[in-house]
């Protein structure tokens, strides 16, 4: 049987399709009409023998096999126009995306986005995610490059340590504990902790501590994220564990609890990733943007 023909122009309107996984808007950004996308869609589907999308609802997702080729896509038209612009002499002008969330964005990443935009605007864009979904970008490649602190390490990407940090106790200053150097899990019996959602792993993980060392603990208010995190320790709402990186906004102290085991950011893209060379200079910047001592540790 013959190998089937595939349609570059046909994958390239699919890889743009698998971002949107909407008909407008990916029309919209290819500037073709829905019908016209609608058609080029359906050759490849037809071509590769394969349902790549199907409805679920309202909501449009991709197959299994559509995910393989969404992946493939991607690579396909980067590689291209990496190929391309070498041949003509030209810079790349399809950014970089690096996917994280926000303790990396503010504390370890600054340096990183600035120095790059400033070398070339334009050539970077920040993708805010939770974990689930920057290993989901990563994997897929709508991101090149992931910043976070890692549970579990995914067998199917490659995860290299960046940077290691205590856990930190994060109270007003006036609060008893804050005259102490370091604290322990029994320092935190009876207190009200700003802590994240249900099914968050940092949420999981503080319960099992709290649990396993015998204290006892209530929740003062769920917070979503970093930054409501602190507003809510700023007003006094509870206390809250956070990583050492975590610069204390006014009014507040932090102090390392030293029998929770250290958060360890990675850097993670997928197998092969670096050959870019643009993605590899993305990566020496990630790793040297971060602090001497927290590299030293990370590495241990």
């Amino acid at each position: 049987m013959a190998n089937p023909r595939v349609s570059s122009d046909a994958l390239a309107a699919f890889a743009v399709f698998a971002d949107h996984l909407n008909m407008t808007r990916a029309a919209k950004e290819l500037h073709i009409s829905q019908p016209s996308l609608h058609s080029k869609l359906a050759t490849l589907a037809r071509e590769l023998g394969r349902p790549l999308y199907l409805r679920a609802g309202n909501r449009l997702r991709l197959t299994a096999d559509g995910e393989r080729v969404a992946r493939f896509a991607r690579d396909h038209q980067e590689r291209l126009e990496l190929f391309l612009a070498d041949l003509r002499g030209v810079p790349v002008t399809r950014p970089l995306v690096i996917a994280s969330g926000h303790t990396a964005y503010l504390y370890l990443l600054g340096d990183v986005i600035r120095g790059m935009l400033s070398d070339r605007p334009g050539s970077l864009r920040p993708l805010h995610t939770n974990r689930q979904e920057m290993q989901a970008a990563v994997r897929s490649g709508q991101a090149h490059l992931g910043v976070f602190s890692l549970h579990v390490l995914p067998a199917d990407l490659v995860t290299v340590p960046i940077a290691r940090y205590p856990q930190m106790l994060l109270m007003p200053a006036e609060h008893p504990l804050a005259s102490r150097r370091s604290l322990r899990l029994r320092d935190l019996a009876g207190a009200e902790l700003v802590v994240p959602p249900p099914a968050r792993p940092h949420r999981i993980n503080l319960e099992r501590a709290l649990t396993d060392a015998g204290v006892g603990w209530t929740i003062a208010v769920e917070a979503e994220g970093l930054p409501m995190t602190l507003d809510f320790a700023s007003l006094g709402v509870g206390l809250a564990v956070v990583a050492g990186c975590v610069e204390p906004p006014p009014g507040l102290v932090a102090r390392p609890i030293t029998d929770l085991p250290r958060v360890t950011f990675h850097a993670i893209h997928r197998p092969g990733a670096l050959d870019d060379p643009r993605v590899a200079d993305l990566f020496a910047r990630v790793r040297e943007a971060v602090p001497a001592p927290a590299r030293r540790r990370a590495a241990r």
